[in-house]
């Protein structure tokens, strides 16, 4: 198939079911964190409405398509040159029937899409709060970043409008924002039902956490034993290889 390349794009097998992603070399390209809430979230029900807010160049859809049998996922991503690459992706992978690009503010969703019509809602938001931390300048890496054009309570909040009732909502985040999070997913009426902390290695202290919320249920959160990313010889553990579909 043929695919048009701008020359910092680049093509990156991710190495399961012959997807692909395509990236902009100069630009936010995907991390560990994308690839751990796509699997986090790979028991979506089959036939499942997804809606993946900040999709970047489309990782996580591209991801899930593989994961699960879902019946159609929207990602919705401001920066029109990424949301371009996130199209090329489609198109290279031929998921035109179940994975569409929405080139569009978060914040602007609820007047293309009616409410309470999505079964799941997935994010991998900007961890850092506006004004804060080390600014990059490259502009995509930015918004990438930092709750520049949307907060972490616009992200939760549209979840909520977009979301049937008993949805499911799934988020990567860092832990240092965790009672912002909880709070304000309360706040919305989403009821935080699983969590699990990710670790670069036992010595160190969590990276990352990953979260599973259900709209209008009863308080119930079961906490999930820890996730390693690398073992006491610096390798990846089995459990990521796992994820990695290395083994």
């Amino acid at each position: 198939m043929e695919i048009n390349l701008k020359e910092n794009e680049r093509i990156d097998d991710l190495e399961f079911k012959n997807l692909k992603i395509i990236q902009d070399k100069s630009g936010f390209c995907f991390g560990v964190d994308s690839v751990l809430i796509s699997d986090f979230a790979k028991g979506i029900k089959k036939d499942a409405m997804v809606i993946d807010l900040g999709t970047g160049t489309g990782i996580i859809p591209t991801l899930l398509c593989g994961k699960t049998s879902l019946k159609k996922i929207i990602g919705v991503e401001l920066q029109e040159d990424v949301a371009k690459m996130a199209k090329k992706s489609i198109k290279l992978n031929k998921l035109e029937d179940k994975f569409e690009i929405i080139n569009e503010n978060i914040l602007n969703i609820t007047k293309i899409y009616q409410k309470q019509i999505f079964d799941v809602v997935i994010t991998n938001p900007p961890y850092k709060k506006k004004n804060s931390g080390i600014i990059n300048e490259e502009e995509k890496k930015i918004v990438s970043r930092h709750e520049i054009t949307a907060s972490l309570e616009d992200f939760i909040k549209v979840a909520k409008d977009l979301l049937k009732d008993n949805g499911e909502f799934y988020m990567v985040h860092r832990p240092e924002r965790l009672v912002d999070i909880f709070s304000i997913m309360r706040e919305y009426k989403i009821e935080p039902k699983i969590l699990r902390m990710v670790y670069s290695n036992k010595e160190k202290e969590p990276k990352l956490v990953l979260i599973k919320g259900k709209k209008n249920a009863k308080p119930f959160l079961k906490v999930e034993k820890n996730l390693y990313i690398y073992n006491e010889k610096g390798e990846y553990t089995k459990e990521l290889l796992k994820i990695y579909n290395k083994i």
